[in-house]
């Protein structure tokens, strides 16, 4: 399947399921990623999962990190107002979200942080291959700014499906994760 399939497919395998299981599988993804060998890391740059795609709860990963390191620095993605760019942005309790577009929720002011400042990013996807590479929502924003990280930053990705075999027109430009959890299992790249 080309990339453009597998996204309509996993899109609607994902709206197939009940929030109860839903739930469920969030709740394995995280004892996954608390089993994972994460290093301490002071900056994470996470995304809000959009209700309507059912995307996987990154918030509970985002508190994990946070019961570990009471001084992470959290960021968000943020589109550049000529659309072109994303940015990510320094946030707090009292940072105020406004939904984008795209129905994404993103800050509405704090810093930005470069990219190369990232030590871990949460990378959203709708399915992903056995080499680590994903597919997105087809836009390329985050293959553009993970072009852009320090090549230590750690990328994950969570998926509530196992990997496929391989995603056969991915890109010179696509950017592989460097691990992703499933209900199931932990796979590093």
């Amino acid at each position: 399947m080309t990339k453009k399939a597998l996204r309509n497919y996993y899109k609607e395998k994902r709206k197939a399921l009940t929030t109860g299981e839903q739930s469920r599988l969030d709740d394995l993804l995280l004892i996954q990623f608390q089993q994972a060998d994460i290093p301490f890391v002071e900056t994470l740059f996470s995304y809000w999962p959009m209700a309507s795609m059912r995307e996987p709860d990154t918030h509970l990963f985002a508190d994990f990190l946070e019961f570990r390191n009471p001084e992470l620095r959290v960021a968000y993605p943020r589109i550049t107002v000529d659309g072109n760019t994303m940015i990510s942005v320094l946030t707090d309790d009292s940072t105020r979200f406004l939904q984008n577009g795209f129905g994404t929720y993103e800050p509405e002011t704090g810093e930005i942080l470069s990219p190369d400042t990232i030590d871990i990013i949460f990378v959203p996807l709708l399915c992903f291959d056995k080499k680590g590479y994903r597919v997105g929502y087809g836009k390329g924003y985050y293959d553009r700014y993970l072009a852009a990280c320090n090549p230590d930053c750690i990328r994950v990705g969570f998926s509530y499906f196992e990997p496929i075999d391989e995603i056969p027109d991915k890109h010179e430009f696509d950017v592989p994760l460097s691990l992703c959890m499933t209900p199931q299992s932990i796979y590093v790249f």
